[in-house]
Formats: structure tokens, sequence, C-alpha cells
């Protein structure tokens, strides 16, 4: 049996979807291909299991992914190269404290704290 050179393994270019596991990204790679009837461009999207060995990928990274050795049951590829990095972080939601000056007539200043995750607390229920 001939030995496969690195060369003739086969090379993809795909964005992550998905690094929950060690060592293990979700990678899509979209394709397009001409309907053969109704002659319009169709859209296919691979998902491949992709290992990565040092957790450098995030989600929205543009990744070079390199065919190899069958290493688990599903994983087929590793990720050679973190091509650009779009990571989505969202912000995190929490409270916005207020604070309230005190005047020289009012030396008792009260803290407002409103929490921002619920919207049943209005400004009129918290005067009375």
């Amino acid at each position: 049996m001939p030995k496969l050179n690195r060369s003739s393994r086969k090379v993809r270019v795909g964005k992550v979807i998905r690094n929950k596991m060690d060592q293990t990204v979700i990678v899509a790679i979209e394709w397009r291909r001409r309907h053969p009837i109704y002659k319009k461009s169709v859209r296919h999207i691979t998902k491949l299991m992709a290992h990565d060995d040092k957790n450098l990928c995030n989600i929205g990274d543009t990744v070079n992914v390199m065919e190899t050795r069958p290493l688990s049951k599903t994983k087929r590829w590793r990720v050679t190269s973190v091509l650009s990095s779009n990571s989505l972080e969202q912000p995190q939601t929490g409270q916005i404290t207020i604070m309230n000056e005190p005047n020289d007539e009012t030396a008792d200043a009260e803290v407002n704290e409103k929490d921002v995750t619920n919207p049943e607390v209005t400004d009129t229920e918290e005067a009375s």
C-alpha cells in the first residue's frame, strides 16, 4: 500500500460553529453546487469535527483544517491554523447602580438599584 504525502491530504477552510468539547471543534464548510434541473446555485453546508490540540478556536473563527488519520469515531480532521479570529462574545447582563449625590438639605441619600433583567419593576412601584 503506497504512503500518502501531506500534500495529497484534503485541506478545507471553514468557520467554527461550536467549541464546547475539549480539544474538539465543529467546523462548518460552505460550498455551492448548481442544481441539475433548475440550474440554480444551491448552498450546501458540511459540518466536520476537527481536532484542536491547544483549544485556541472560538466560535466565529475562520480556520484551516486538514484531513488526518481517524482520531475518534467521528473525528477525521485537525485544525492547522486560525485564519481570522472573529470570536462572538456576549456582554454580561447585571445590575445598574444609580447613586444620588447628597444635597446640603438631605444628609440621608439613598442608593437606588434597578435590576436590568427584571422588567416588571417600574419607577412608579419604587416610589410607593
